[in-house]
This record gives structure tokens, sequence and C-alpha cells, in this order.
């Protein structure tokens, strides 16, 4: 019989390309990677890897033993996670991860929630983008992620994630308590300041290519990822900003947020792999972000959270 342990191995290798990487991602030593694979080949009589250059690659029995390997993987999560189920236990390591925004605004509350009801739970946090967190669910270093997406820009959910989304978080225009549109009636269109100097994320992020997608040919003259900082250059009048409401729990002194018409807003979402999604830990974690959530929203834009997984996608 295969050796699952072995099994894993060859996954993170064909995922990582080299035996550092993947015993990183495996959290053992990579002479143990070595070992693994030696034996799995010694096992199976077919040689699995070779050498590209400086990494590895599988060759074509290598790839059809990982495919299978991963099917394999995933029908023993999903049994973990009925077994866990059955037993009701809330317990283990979690591991969680996050764009930045979400980790200022919603995370310390969901953890400190399970750190009181679960403490049996361990879990861990990652600030990461987007593709690095769906990265990490299909290859089982990350349980739950937060996701955003501008409604502009809708995001394709790799094969084998569910989710649910949490709500939308609604973005304003952030002006200098000086400007003219500061105090104006009614909410403000993105071309009444598309000529102004901009205060912006760097290119590749999320933010960035929303920006540049409403306002084409738009040139920031200032591009920094933390929030705080935008604002704080706002405030000192260098610019204008457009910052998601989650992003900041109070405005600094010497700004002000005006509504965008039309309305801007970027879905937030939590995904994990569908084969876990009877883990009660990953059920009471989007419990947790979901209380979260309605702490900083109006609760009555939320439907009431049950005992089971209320999935709005699985692929």
């Amino acid at each position: 019989m295969l050796d699952l342990a072995r099994l894993q191995a060859l996954r993170a290798v064909q995922t990582f390309g080299t035996v550092t990487a993947a015993a990183g991602a495996l959290h053992i030593t990579p002479s143990a990677v070595s070992q693994h694979i030696a034996k799995l080949e010694r096992e199976t009589r077919a040689t699995l890897v070779e050498k590209d250059g400086r990494r590895l690659r599988l060759t074509e029995a290598g790839r059809v033993l990982a495919e299978h390997a991963g099917l394999v993987l995933a029908a023993v999560e999903e049994a973990e996670a009925a077994l866990a189920a059955h037993q009701e236990t809330v317990s283990g390591r979690l591991n969680i991860s996050s764009f930045p925004t979400a980790c200022r605004g919603l995370l310390p509350h969901a953890l400190r929630r399970l750190a009181a009801d679960h403490p049996a739970l361990e879990p861990t946090l990652l600030e990461t983008d987007r593709e690095s967190s769906f990265a990490g669910i299909l290859r089982g270093i990350v349980d739950v992620a937060l996701i955003d997406e501008w409604l502009e820009i809708p995001v394709t959910y790799p094969p084998g994630i569910a989710s649910v989304e949490l709500g939308l978080d609604v973005g304003d225009l952030i002006v200098p308590v000086g400007h003219p549109l500061a105090h104006g009636p009614g909410p403000v269109t993105l071309d009444e300041v598309r000529d102004e100097r901009w205060i912006g994320s760097t290119p590749g992020t999320v933010c960035h290519e929303w920006l540049l997608r409403m306002l084409p040919g738009l040139r920031p003259a200032i591009l920094v990822n933390e929030f705080e900082t935008q604002l704080t250059f706002v405030a000192e009048g260098l610019g204008v900003a457009f910052i998601p409401r989650l992003a900041r729990t109070a405005l600094p002194v010497g700004v002000v947020a005006r509504p965008v018409a039309p309305e801007a807003a970027r879905r937030v979402s939590v995904a994990w792999r569908a084969a876990a999604s009877t883990r009660p830990a990953i059920g009471a974690t989007v419990e947790a972000l979901r209380e979260s959530w309605q702490m900083r929203h109006t609760p009555a834009a939320l439907p009431e959270w049950g005992s089971d997984l209320d999935v709005v996608h699985v692929v």
C-alpha cells in the first residue's frame, strides 16, 4: 500500500518544484522529502522525478501518480473532516490567510472569538494576496482564506474551492478637508476628480487594477499599499485617494470621506477546500468572521448563521 506521507511529498514536489520548497510547505526537512520520493520510486518501481536545471519535474509516471495522489489525499481530508464533525471537536491547527485590510478590520475580533470559544484550536494568520491564498488552499497550506474582489473585476475560483460571501465593502473618495468637493451635496463621480493628483496602491494589487479600470489612463503620483499611509498623505493635502471602509476605523484630522456614484464596492468572501467543508473548525472560523463583519456593518444586511456552512460557491 502506498504511504500517504510519500504521496504528499510527491505532490509538494510537483507544486513547488524543489525539495527545499516542498519541505518548507510540509514542515519537514529536505532530506525527509528526498527519502519519501526515493522510497516511493522503489515501491512503484518507476522513476517519478527528474532534474530540470535547479528544479525537479515529474516524469510521465510521476504525473500519473501525483494526479491520483491528489484524489486520495482529498478523500482522506474528507474522511478526517467527517470524523471531526462526528466528534464535534473544534481543535487542531488552522491556517488562515487574508488580504491586508481584512487582517486589520476583521481578524482581530474573529481570532479573539475563536480563542475564547475554542481554546483547543490553534489558528495561525498570514497576510497575503488573493492568488497566494488560492494557491495555499489548493496545496493544503491554507485552511481558510479571506478573498476580496471588485465587482467590476470578477474572480474565477479554482476547482475544489468552496466559498461564502460576507458582504460588500464600499469605498469612498477621500479628500483633504479644504478640497472643493469636501462638503458638496450628494455623492461624487470619479470623473469629477479624474484630473486630481491621485494617491493609490502599487501596480499588481487588486486596488490598483480597479482604480485604473475605473479611470483608464490614470497615473497616480504616490503609490503606497498601506491605506493608513494614504490617509496621511491626503491629510497633508498631497492628493486624493479611494479607500474601502473596511480599511479604516476612523478618519484622521484633515480629511473627509465622500460617497461615490455609482457606488463602488468589493465583495469579501471566505474560502476553503470543499473537501474540508464538514470540519467543525472551518465552520467555527467562518462564524467568527461573520460576527466580526456584522460588528462593522449593519447586522440586518446579513442572513442568520446556521449550524451548517451556507455555501454560495463551490467549484
